[in-house]
């Protein structure tokens, strides 16, 4: 009897110390959405508290789930269009791309989204702590960031900064499909540099300049600090020979590059790959890497990377 009281005992003091735990952890993370919070945007403060709510509401089960998660390195390599794993929705589907860590990002997540026409918008929100970048591949986007609206047809980019309320939405007749790359870095993030160096952008291709060059040319998108990164650089090369962009190479960034069309090689530590309109390469920072256009027909493809 008394054995039985005293496993009783033991079994009770280990429930409430999962117990307290799992209230320790609940506290510590709404003690730091609170102070987040506190420092938000004037578009985001007690004035607005219907926007503050929402913030804490969509993110307080994101975080959570990400704190859950045991992420692995994001494997560099070849990412085929064709092997992204659908999610169908209402007037919508989805394509889960990557999701892990690299040398400076703590969390970084890529999916494809289509929204076909008539589809809701996205509900508005805002992220607390991880940055976006968006890039739309096909169709008529609207997007509104702190109340403002911009319409974004393929091509165009989103550059979107953490605590900014957001939403999306198709308004052409045809499907709208876009890339969006969601990342937190290693470093603390410094919203005070992102807001010096321009905050938010939202950039239409043909507001840019192409710039012809002897293996055929380039639009060049941006090159500045964010609130997560040191530098993030995007542009697009066109390559209207086979042949390589330029020399293999190696760099401190990590750089991502995305084909727009036509087929392309390339090279990564040694290995060989393929990819054509869709697919994306991945290289971890220091990684000797080069591509080259495949054939004698005109490709083209986004290459981004940061640090």
């Amino acid at each position: 009897m008394k054995n039985i009281n005293f496993v009783s005992i033991v079994l009770l003091s280990l429930s409430s110390s999962l117990v307290f735990a799992q209230d320790l952890s609940k506290n510590h993370l709404d003690e730091s959405l609170n102070n987040i919070v506190k420092t938000m945007p004037l578009a985001l403060n007690d004035s607005n508290s219907q926007s503050v709510k929402a913030f804490k509401n969509h993110n307080v089960d994101n975080e959570k789930s990400n704190i859950m998660k045991e992420l692995k390195p994001v494997r560099s390599g070849v990412y085929k269009w064709k092997d992204y794993p659908v999610k169908y929705g209402n007037l919508s589907e989805s394509r889960s791309i990557m999701e892990g860590t690299s040398p400076h990002f703590e969390y970084l997540e890529m999916h494809a989204t289509t929204k076909f026409p008539g589809a809701e918008p996205s509900t508005a929100h805002a992220n607390a702590e991880y940055e976006e970048c968006i890039i739309v591949k096909e169709g008529k986007m609207k997007v509104t960031i702190e109340g403002k609206s911009t319409i974004l047809e393929a091509g165009g980019v989103i550059l979107l900064m953490p605590q900014q309320m957001h939403s999306l939405a198709n308004v052409g007749d045809t499907n709208l499909t876009y890339t969006v790359m969601k990342y937190k870095s290693k470093k603390k993030m410094n919203i005070e540099r992102g807001v010096a160096a321009g905050g938010s952008l939202t950039i239409n291709k043909d507001s840019l300049t192409f710039k012809p060059s002897k293996r055929g040319g380039g639009i060049a998108y941006f090159d500045r600090p964010t609130a997560m990164c040191d530098r993030f650089e995007m542009h697009i090369t066109q390559l209207d020979e086979k042949g390589p962009s330029h020399k293999p190479h190696a760099h401190d960034e990590t750089e991502i590059i995305m084909v727009l069309s036509g087929k392309t090689e390339m090279t990564i530590d040694g290995k060989e790959y393929e990819a054509s309109a869709g697919d994306f390469y991945f290289m971890d920072s220091q990684l000797f890497h080069g591509v080259r256009n495949a054939t004698d027909e005109t490709c083209s493809y986004f290459a981004f990377k940061w640090k």
